[in-house]
């Protein structure tokens, strides 16, 4: 089952990775034993986050990623994968992918992760998730009709399925290339994770440009 991370930071030795060496599956990052098949253009190398939008650490995470996300090249795609638990965590997944549908999740996505933690708003009745959206230029009506269309619940169902084909046992969490998983344990702290990422994508981009 997936649970949001309880992560106790304080003790661990790598507050801010200096990333001298490249980082060791098993100790900075898990390996799948199974990939999962990535959803990108050849040549692409895919980055995907899993969160919650009640998680708090996943909130934390956003300003360094976002940061991180900013200087990527042009041959890495990145994604945001909202985690699926049922419930509020199912609820949420709905906002992200009606967002989508509507054309507006890139404009709304940390203005709800604002309204969650620093509003105190809960964000899981669909008629107060419509109002929200109705902010940003689409009707409650448009939103509704997106937060219940079949669209939407078949991809809420599909990340639930990469979720569990990952073996996430909580958020936030990196995947890289459909192969390696980064959490807060495993990265010493939230700041460090996307540095993580960017060492395991070199890693994937050597890879492949020696085999090629």
């Amino acid at each position: 089952m997936f649970k949001t991370l309880s992560v106790a930071l304080l003790g661990l030795s790598m507050s801010t990775l200096a990333l001298a060496a490249p980082p060791v599956a098993g100790e900075h990052y898990e390996v799948l034993d199974e990939p999962v098949p990535t959803r990108v253009e050849d040549g692409q190398i895919e980055v995907t986050e899993a969160f919650w939008y009640g998680c708090p650490h996943c909130y934390k995470l956003e300003d360094p990623l976002n940061a991180w996300v900013a200087e990527l090249p042009d041959d890495v795609s990145f994604q945001r994968m909202p985690a699926t638990m049922g419930g509020t965590w199912n609820r949420h997944a709905v906002a992200f992918y009606a967002a989508e549908q509507l054309g507006i999740q890139e404009e709304i996505h940390d203005d709800f992760f604002d309204a969650i933690h620093e509003g105190g708003q809960q964000l899981t009745d669909t008629d107060e998730i419509a109002d929200f959206f109705s902010d940003y230029g689409v009707s409650e009506e448009e939103a509704q009709s997106a937060l219940t269309s079949f669209g939407v619940k078949s991809q809420v169902n599909q990340a639930h399925a990469r979720m569990r084909a990952m073996r996430l046992m909580g958020v936030p969490a990196l995947i890289v290339d459909g192969r390696y998983v980064i959490t807060p344990s495993s990265a010493g702290s939230l700041e460090n994770m996307p540095q993580i990422a960017g060492a395991l994508v070199d890693q994937v981009r050597e890879a492949r440009d020696d085999a090629s």
